[in-house]
């Protein structure tokens, strides 16, 4: 007993280093987020403010039949946006890097979506590119089967067939303040940094449209 007494301050000071080590080992990952953590999220938004005198250059583009676009305000970053390709498969904005986008989401039960489809197919018929490309993402409920039916009756060709039927990538953007319902449209820059949004529909095959989408590339209007 006397020795355990002898020995209470080593153990105080044993217990306190422990303790510590656990506040630290906490504070460490706080910090450092670690693979999936803040930081990689912080970087993002630090490389998309730096774009925002891009996007105050957008503005003039701003007009017309796409009157209703906003500016991102602030920028940030659409990378992590995940739907289904062309082949099926998982994808992000981020596999789409090096263009500039404009990233529609729409469905079949959405009437003004509908309308607006073979503009979209007209604009990427007209300016798709290897620096550009309209994303249509649709988000019907349940299988591929209704949404390519109809496409093919009213001759969409254009577009590529990006999907999402978990309503996923809408939600996402829901809490992120920037989908209201369908359609929803984002500009994307080819880094992957929002430039500007719009809930409601368009008329895309407009000049207006094409200047914008030109201005977004920084190949001026016209």
């Amino acid at each position: 007993m006397a020795d355990m007494m002898r020995n209470l301050p080593a153990l105080r000071l044993v217990a306190i280093a422990a303790a510590a080590g656990i506040v630290a080992g906490v504070t460490s990952l706080y910090v450092m987020g670690g693979p999936d953590g803040n930081t990689g999220e912080t970087a993002q938004a630090g490389a998309c403010a730096a774009n925002a005198e891009k996007v105050a250059a957008l503005e003039p583009a701003i007009g017309g039949e796409v009157a209703a676009m906003l500016p991102a305000d602030p920028p940030q970053s659409m990378s992590d946006l995940a739907f289904n390709g062309p082949d099926g498969e998982a994808m992000t904005v981020a596999d789409l890097s090096g263009k500039t986008l404009l990233v529609n989401l729409w469905a079949t039960w959405c009437t003004p979506c509908r309308e607006e489809m073979p503009a979209l197919d007209a604009l990427q018929r007209e300016n798709g590119s290897d620096k550009f490309e309209v994303v249509a993402v649709n988000v019907d409920r349940g299988s591929d089967e209704k949404p390519k039916a109809f496409l093919e009756e009213i001759g969409v060709d254009s577009l590529a067939y990006y999907r999402d039927n978990s309503m996923d990538v809408f939600n996402t953007l829901k809490t992120r303040g920037l989908a209201l319902g369908l359609p929803v449209t984002l500009l994307v820059g080819e880094d992957g940094c929002l430039l500007a949004h719009m809930n409601g529909p368009a008329d895309w095959a407009s000049v207006d449209a094409v200047t914008l989408v030109q201005a977004a590339m920084g190949e001026g209007g016209g």
